[in-house]
């Protein structure tokens, strides 16, 4: 059993606008992912935008080499990164919202 302050189990309530701890947290969770995933597709898509192709097609030009750019340039493998992040992320929250 988790145990918080009275005055934690208050600020949450009051913060959620809930009659209970319980709820307040379910809120709480429910909206952190919400907020994440908006996050997460934000990045996605300015990664489309710039790249004009899904990160599955990013990633496919990239090992065949045919990504019209040095795939193992800074540039290109920071983006890549960080794409792959989001997508894995994004795939991770859309689990846990489920």
């Amino acid at each position: 059993m988790l145990a918080i302050s009275p005055r934690l189990g208050e600020l949450l309530t009051r913060a959620t606008q809930t009659p209970d701890f319980e709820t307040a947290l379910w809120k709480m969770f429910s909206e952190y992912v919400e907020l994440k995933l908006a996050v997460l597709d934000e990045t996605i898509s300015s990664f489309e935008k710039k790249w004009g192709m899904s990160f599955d097609v990013f990633s496919r030009k990239s090992k065949d080499g045919s990504l019209q750019q040095d795939p193992y340039s800074w540039d290109v493998e920071q983006d890549y990164w960080a794409w792959e992040e989001a997508v894995t992320l994004k795939h991770h929250y859309e689990t846990l919202q489920s």
